[in-house]
C-alpha cells in the first residue's frame, strides 16, 4: 500500500475486496494473532456451558473487524506499546456479547452460516454468556487502569444498549423513517466503530483534533458497514450472506431499501410491505423483492452507504500518511464492496 500525503476522496477505489481485505489483514497479522490468542485466554472460564458456547463462537470465524479497527488506528497514531490488544480484546467481548443478545432477540437460528448459540443452547443460556462477556470485558478494561478509556467504554456499552432498545420498538413499525433508521445504526452498531479507532487515537497519544477525526472516520464507517449490511439482505444468498435471505423481513425490521421502496412504490405493493413489516413472514417476500429493486430503492441504498464511506475517507485526511492509515481507508472501501 503506498502513503500519499494527500488522499483521493472522491472516488472509493477498491476493485477486488477479498484482496484488499486480505492485504489489510496481512498488515495487522502480528497484532491479529496477539488479539486472538488473549480472547481465547479471556474466555476460558471453569463453568462448562460457558467453555462450549465460547469454544461454538470463536469456531465460528468473523474477521474481527472491531478490534482490527482499534489495532490499526493505534498504529497510525504511532501507538507502540501493548495496551491496544487488552482494548482490542475489550471491544472484541462488547461486540460478541451484542450478538448473542442479538440472535435472542431476533429469534435468529443461523448467524455467518453456523446454528446461532441461542438455536443450540437455549436463549437462557445466549443471554447469559453474553453478560458473561459483558462483564468479562469491564474486567479487562479496569486492569488498563485509565479513566478515559473506561469513561469512553462505559459511555459506548450504555449507547448500544439504548440502540437495542431503540430498534425492539421499531419492529413492526411500518412508520419508521430514514432518520429513525440511522438513529438506531448509530447507536447498536456505529459506536462501537467509532469507540475502537477513537481510543487508538487516544492510546497513541495524538492531539485531540486527529483523536476526533479517528472517532468521526469510525462512526461513518459504522454507518457504511450496517447500510451495506442491510442492503446484502435483499440482494446476497444464503451461503454468501451467512444467514438466511430476507432475514430482516420476516423479523419484521424495516431496514432502508423497505424505506426507500416504500417512498416510491404503488398502493398496492405499499400496502403488501406494510404488511410483511407489520406481521412478520416470508409469504410475500418475493413480490418485495421485486418491487424493491424495481423501486430503485437498492441504487439509493448502495449510494447512501457510499457517501458514508467516502466521509470516513475524509477523515483520514487529518491523519499522518502511513501503511496503516492506507489499511483504514481501505477498509471504508470495503465496507461497502465486501461480499462475503
Amino acid at each position: 500500500m503506498s502513503s500519499p500525503s494527500r488522499m483521493n476522496t472522491s472516488v472509493l477505489q477498491t476493485i477486488d475486496p477479498a484482496r484488499d481485505f486480505a492485504g489489510v489483514r496481512a498488515l495487522a497479522e502480528g497484532d491479529m494473532q496477539r488479539i486472538d490468542a488473549l480472547v481465547r485466554q479471556r474466555l476460558a472460564s471453569d463453568v462448562v456451558l460457558i467453555n462450549q458456547i465460547a469454544d461454538h463462537i470463536i469456531a465460528g470465524g468473523g474477521k474481527r473487524l472491531r478490534p482490527m479497527l482499534h489495532a490499526l488506528a493505534a498504529r497510525t497514531a504511532g501507538y507502540n506499546g501493548d495496551k491496544h490488544i487488552k482494548l482490542a480484546a475489550v471491544i472484541e467481548f462488547i461486540h460478541t456479547s451484542t450478538l448473542l443478545h442479538d440472535d435472542v432477540v431476533d429469534e435468529s437460528d443461523l448467524r455467518r452460516g453456523r446454528k446461532t448459540a441461542n438455536a443450540l443452547w437455549g436463549n437462557a443460556a445466549s443471554v447469559l454468556v453474553g453478560d458473561f462477556l459483558y462483564s468479562r470485558s469491564f474486567q479487562l478494561m479496569v486492569e488498563l487502569d485509565d479513566m478515559r478509556i473506561m469513561r469512553i467504554l462505559a459511555d459506548t456499552t450504555n449507547t448500544i444498549a439504548e440502540g437495542e432498545v431503540l430498534q425492539l420498538l421499531n419492529i413492526g413499525n411500518a412508520d419508521v423513517d430514514e432518520a429513525a433508521y440511522l438513529a438506531v445504526i448509530e447507536r447498536k452498531t456505529a459506536v462501537l466503530f467509532a469507540a475502537a479507532t477513537q481510543l487508538g487515537g487516544l492510546l497513541g497519544g495524538l492531539p485531540e483534533a486527529q483523536v476526533a477525526a479517528l472517532r468521526r472516520y469510525g462512526m461513518q464507517l459504522g454507518y457504511a458497514f450496517q447500510i451495506a449490511d442491510d442492503l446484502l439482505d435483499y440482494i446476497s444468498d444464503t451461503r454468501t450472506l451467512g444467514k438466511n435471505i430476507g432475514d430482516d423481513l420476516a423479523e419484521g425490521k424495516p431496514t432502508l431499501p423497505l424505506i426507500y421502496a416504500l417512498q416510491r412504490v404503488g398502493a398496492e405493493q405499499a400496502k403488501e410491505m406494510r404488511h410483511a413489516i407489520e406481521h412478520g413472514g416470508l409469504g410475500s417476500l418475493d413480490h418485495i423483492i421485486t418491487a424493491i429493486r424495481e423501486s430503485g430503492a437498492l441504487e439509493r441504498t448502495r449510494e447512501c452507504a457510499l457517501r458514508h464511506a467516502r466521509a470516513a475517507r475524509e477523515a483520514l485526511a487529518l491523519l499522518p500518511a502511513s501503511s496503516y492509515r492506507d489499511a483504514l481507508a481501505t477498509l471504508a472501501d470495503y465496507s461497502v464492496q465486501r461480499t462475503f
